[in-house]
């Protein structure tokens, strides 16, 4: 059952924080309404083109030489070598607290878990009795998984590309993450890989990280060249968060490689009525805060009253987070407020209108709130479900679609690095069954040809047929 309502009496010295307010009582407006007027920031991806163009063409041209260049001119870090070291790799295992190992160790165990079920089966239907057509699954043959340094540190991203990947039976793969001072990418993402046996790691991050793995390298014979000789295959596939550069450098890259998602900044939605408690949506409207200054934070209620507690909650609380002027840039940008709405049913159409990255639900029949989602990355039913266990552990995926791309688009999971081929097999009888159909249609659209081919296997066929008929007359 959700917890009640609850606030603390705020110091006179507390400032509120600025948390926009739409109210939307008394009024039924509709989809494209709400669109235009629900919280919503946004990345403009094609301003920063021109910026990362050159990057991308650049790393095409000349390889890791290039990506180790503009690492440099953005980061200030050169690796001793793209590729990391296999040693480097495994000892940053020892570098974590005990605890923590333990904590990657579960967080993985419980993803696999989830993800190993969601191999698709395969389908096969019969026709005329020797035809057969069929859908085969087969996993992308090599992969490149984009960890993003920068702000945090995301081993739990490594979490999610990683075993999905390796669930779906990918044979080949490397995660690409910044190199840090020291100039190889942060241990704990390092022990992450280490955990999960991947063995090739590249220290290059931003677009030309992107672009390195959709390009690869051919490197140089020795002594052809000072520049960075090493050679990097290049990859099928791309996933895996990061900022806008990356975003860019994905969307330039997806006619070579294909990719998960345009990613967006981080978004929180909370569907909550006058039962929820406040002290819990306060905090998980921070929480995904943290994450970015551009970071969505948005509350859709019925309960006035719920909207005030909370804004006094948050206002409070998070002054005494590591990351208080993040969060407060994010909470106080165009992005982020709260929706206040007249019933449940004004609130499930808002939610579904904004399709929310990660959609929390905190009413008094939460569940079957749930069930009238169609638009989000993921549902996070009830006061025990908060987005940070998605985030880590809870089996599920935290790369997600943003931006109200939920709308049509899933998030990461074992069947991203799948593609599915049909197969067909007909056997002479069910060909000349379904002959007639073939010639018809490819007649009506004026490719005879089509009908010639199908017609071609029979011509000796009805070549015989004819001279009985001629022999008979």
């Amino acid at each position: 059952m959700p917890g009640k309502a609850q606030t603390t009496e705020l110091p006179e010295s507390v400032e509120l924080l600025d948390f926009s307010r739409i109210d939307l009582r008394g009024s039924t407006p509709s989809t494209a309404e709400l669109r235009h007027s629900l919280p919503r920031g946004g990345t403009d991806v094609d301003a920063v083109l021109p910026t990362v163009e050159p990057i991308v063409e650049a790393v095409r041209e000349r390889g890791a030489a290039a990506a180790v260049e503009y690492g440099e001119k953005f980061d200030g870090v050169v690796p001793e070598s793209v590729r990391v070291p296999q040693q480097v790799i495994d000892d940053a295992v020892a570098t974590l607290e005990p605890e923590v190992v333990d904590a990657l160790n579960e967080a993985m165990s419980r993803v696999r878990a989830f993800h190993s079920q969601l191999v698709p089966d395969g389908h096969e239907v019969s026709f005329d009795g020797d035809g057969r057509v069929s859908e085969r699954w087969i996993s992308i043959q090599r992969v490149g998984l984009y960890v993003p340094g920068g702000k945090a540190v995301y081993p739990s991203s490594v979490i999610m590309n990683v075993v999905p990947a390796q669930e779906a039976g990918v044979e080949s793969l490397v995660v690409a993450s910044p190199p840090q001072e020291g100039g190889w990418p942060h241990p704990t993402v390092l022990a992450a890989c280490s955990l999960l046996g991947v063995t090739e790691v590249w220290a290059v991050g931003g677009a030309q990280a992107v672009a390195l793995m959709a390009y690869g390298s051919v490197g140089s014979e020795s002594g052809q060249s000072s520049e960075v000789s090493e050679a990097l295959e290049p990859v099928d596939m791309i996933t895996g968060p990061g900022n806008i550069f990356v975003t860019a450098a994905k969307r330039l890259c997806r006619s070579v490689v294909g990719i998960d998602s345009e990613a967006g900044p981080t978004e929180i939605a909370i569907i909550a009525d006058e039962t929820a408690n406040a002290v819990d949506v306060a905090y998980d409207l921070i929480s995904q805060a943290e994450h970015d200054p551009m970071a969505a934070s948005v509350l859709i209620t019925t309960s006035p009253e719920l909207a005030d507690r909370v804004v006094e909650e948050m206002s409070d609380r998070y002054r005494i987070t590591m990351n208080a002027e993040r969060v407060k840039e994010a909470l106080e940008g165009q992005q982020s407020g709260v929706v206040v709405v007249d019933t449940i049913a004004d609130a499930i159409k808002a939610a579904n209108a904004y399709a929310a990255e990660h959609l929390e639900i905190h009413t008094a029949d939460a569940a079957e709130v749930a069930q009238r989602i169609t638009n989000a990355g993921a549902i996070f039913i009830g006061r025990y479900s908060p987005v940070p266990l998605g985030d880590y552990a809870a089996g599920s995926n935290h790369v997600l679609p943003t931006s109200g791309t939920a709308r049509h688009s899933s998030g990461l999971s074992t069947r991203t690095f799948l593609k599915s081929v049909h197969v067909i097999e007909y056997g002479e009888d069910a060909l000349r069954g379904i002959a007639p159909t073939v010639i018809a249609l490819s007649e009506s659209e004026k490719l005879p040809a089509h009908g010639e081919a199908v017609k071609a296997r029979f011509a000796e066929e009805t070549s015989e047929k004819t001279g009985e008929e001629t022999s008979n007359d």
